[in-house]
Order: C-alpha cells, then structure tokens, then sequence
C-alpha cells in the first residue's frame, strides 16, 4: 500500500506516519507539504490511500482531494481538519471521502478508521515466524541486533529465516532493518529537539554516529541536521 501523508505541518506528518506505522509497519508513506508536491508524487506512485489536511497553503486539502479523484479514481481519500465544520464535513462527502478525522489525531480513532483496511493488508498474511520477527525487530531496533539473534528469539534457523524473511517482505533482514531504524531517526529528530546528532544515532540503534550520519544523507538526500532544521 502506498500512503500519501499531506500536511503543511512537518511535526503532523511525522507524528500521523508513526502512528500509521505501528499499525501497518510495511506500508510506504510518501509525505507533502501542498498539494504541488503530493500532485507529484501522485504521478511518480500508485496512491491508495491519502490523508489530507484541508487547510493546507495554496489550494485547500478538499480542492487537491477533488483533482486527486479526477487521476485516481480508486484512492481512498480520508480528510484531517483542526476545524469542527458541517460545511467541511459536506465538501467532503461530496467529493467521496471515506472518512474524516479532527486534530489533534487520537490514535485509537485513527485505528477505527483504519480497520477496514485489517482484512485486505497483504501484511496480515504473512506467517507467524514473520509476523514474531517483525515485532521482535520493531520493540528491539535501538539495540544491537542482528538476524541470528532473531532466529534464536523465534526458535528457528538463520539461513531459513532470512530466505522466508525475504520472500515474504520483498526485501532483506538488513534493508528493513536499515529503513526502518532511519524512520525512528527522522520522528526523533522531530520530536527530540533537545537531543544531539548523537544520542538520536544512538537511540535508533546506529552505534556510529559517524555511520547514521553518512547512511542518513544518503537514503534522505540531506544530513541529520539539516532535516531538523528543515523541520522547524
């Protein structure tokens, strides 16, 4: 599933992929400030599902949700507001929103809103060993950790967890481990301003910070620092 995050808020689209994420944790988030970004990567990414604030800089969240429609016709759309408004909530039903959200975004309506998507995930059908490794990596990131500490964890062999952890992912122990501790990265740069680079590197299991830096630039195109700075 392709998720596409729009908000004008960098702290709002880091907190509601979070939140997304420790729901659906294989799901591909694609982030945008307005509806000129989100525009581009909805030629660049088969979108299923977009989360649109509707007070957004330039057109408004329901206006790129009509145009969105009009390109995608199979988009799930879901509107986010700070605004009670019957008006908003009108627009929207107008132009077939699935479902509306108000801010600040409670998690457990958010996970309501998210159930309909339960039965159809692909990740739900992924095997109990899988599903015991992916959660074991998710509350373990921040330590060392390698496949083979895993394997002993689910009771199964290294060699054969790491061929039906690739076959079933898509990808390898060591790149999903990789993106997803670079993820943690980036919500604790926004939300840790008081840490330094180093305790961030730390904290999402990179043991150099020498290492997370160079790694960081290279997956997000811009250094720790200045992601932060980016996000202020």
């Amino acid at each position: 599933m392709n998720i596409l995050l729009v908000d004008d808020e960098p702290l709002e689209l880091e907190q509601m992929e979070y939140m997304i994420k420790s729901i659906f944790p294989l799901w591909k988030f694609h982030k945008a400030a307005d509806a000129c970004q989100a525009l581009t990567i909805n030629q660049n990414h088969k979108i299923n599902l977009a989360f649109l604030d509707i007070n957004l800089p330039g057109r408004s969240g329901l206006e790129f949700g009509e145009e969105l429609r009009s390109l995608n016709n199979d988009v799930d759309i879901i509107m986010v507001t700070a605004y009670q408004s019957f008006d908003y909530a009108q627009q929207s039903i107008r132009i077939g929103v699935v479902d509306y959200l108000t801010k600040p975004v409670i998690e457990s309506e958010l996970q309501k809103v998210l159930s309909r998507y339960m039965q159809s995930d692909s990740s739900n059908h992924y095997s109990s060993l899988i599903h015991q490794t992916l959660l074991y990596i998710h509350e373990h990131f921040a330590e060392k950790l390698s496949l083979s500490d895993i394997a002993r964890e689910v009771h199964t062999n290294h060699s054969y967890l790491s061929r039906k952890f690739h076959e079933e992912v898509g990808v390898s122990f060591s790149e999903y481990l990789i993106d997803y501790r670079i993820q943690a990265a980036k919500r604790f740069l926004t939300n840790n301003p008081n840490w330094n680079i180093s305790d961030v590197a730390e904290n999402s299991g990179f043991n150099s910070q020498h290492y997370f830096s160079t790694l960081f630039r290279k997956i997000e195109g811009v250094t720790p620092k200045e992601f932060r700075e980016k996000g202020k």
